[in-house]
């Protein structure tokens, strides 16, 4: 019986090692193509490890006038995408959360309807009425393009994570003569900040990394994906590497921010509480 369970902690171990490999070797990958030598990537026998390392590719991308801007309007775009699309969907997903099971459902249904429609199949409509907004090329726009989609998604995550807390946290609340604001901001939403967290982060990763509403609304400023995809198009390998690694460098410290809060026992060890 030891013998059984040693051999499955081993096959565990090894399975989270490979998934794990094949999860960062591209990135490394990525990082490594940014600083090396073209001599040393552009060859039918390209080394694992990096031999002869160069900052002349990320030096040639900081000169180029593109990234300050880029990084600023991604950075603002999705940080007012999260902030609003939780000001906005939090309070609604709770009030969802708290209807019956068939009222729930018929507005979970709703939410995704606009989820069936390809995002390329109604951005032009949405660019050509945000031209007689005057909202084209704006990060405002761009934000209000971006809720379209993230809104229900997150209300998605929000609705289950609140219809998971026990209305008998509630109801102790009122016995102990809190009012329902008070029940709400010091017990429900302490309760449900790992669902709110996991919720935010992936909003404001796929607003970060969103490329088709960019694509069109986006004229005089690209946003870092939009970037990226620019030097895609003229070859640019190296300068490609290298913006797309500076792209994945915010998503690392959002998500170490957040990283408390992303344990699988947060809600459960709260409602035992």
């Amino acid at each position: 019986m030891a013998s059984k369970s040693a051999n499955t902690k081993i096959w565990i171990y090894l399975s989270v090692l490979i998934i794990s490999f094949c999860m960062i070797a591209p990135v490394y990958i990525l990082i490594k193509i940014s600083f090396s030598e073209p001599h040393e990537v552009l060859t039918q026998h390209p080394t694992f490890l990096i031999h002869d390392v160069t900052f002349k590719h990320w030096k040639q991308v900081f000169e180029s006038g593109n990234l300050w801007e880029p990084l600023r309007k991604s950075f603002t775009v999705a940080s007012l995408t999260m902030l609003l699309a939780l000001a906005i969907v939090t309070p609604a997903s709770y009030a969802i959360s708290r209807l019956n099971k068939k009222a729930k459902y018929i507005f979970i249904l709703t939410l995704f309807f606009t989820k069936m429609f390809p995002v390329v199949g109604i951005a032009l409509p949405i660019s050509v009425t945000f031209l007689k907004w005057n909202l084209l090329d704006t990060d405002i726009g761009l934000v209000l393009a971006h809720l379209i989609g993230q809104l229900p998604f997150m209300a998605w995550i929000l609705v289950a994570t609140f219809s998971a807390i026990p209305f008998d946290l509630e109801e102790s609340a009122a016995i102990d003569g809190a009012s329902r604001m008070q029940t709400l901001s010091k017990v429900i939403l302490p309760v449900a900040m790992q669902g709110i967290a996991v919720a935010a982060l992936y909003v404001w990763l796929n607003s970060w990394n969103e490329f088709t509403y960019a694509l069109y609304l986006s004229l005089s400023t690209k946003t870092m994906p939009l970037q990226i995809y620019y030097y895609v198009e003229r070859g640019g390998f190296f300068q490609q590497a290298a913006y797309a690694t500076i792209l994945a460098i915010p998503v690392v410290l959002i998500t170490f921010i957040l990283q408390r809060y992303l344990k699988s026992d947060y809600l459960g060890g709260a409602v035992k509480g």
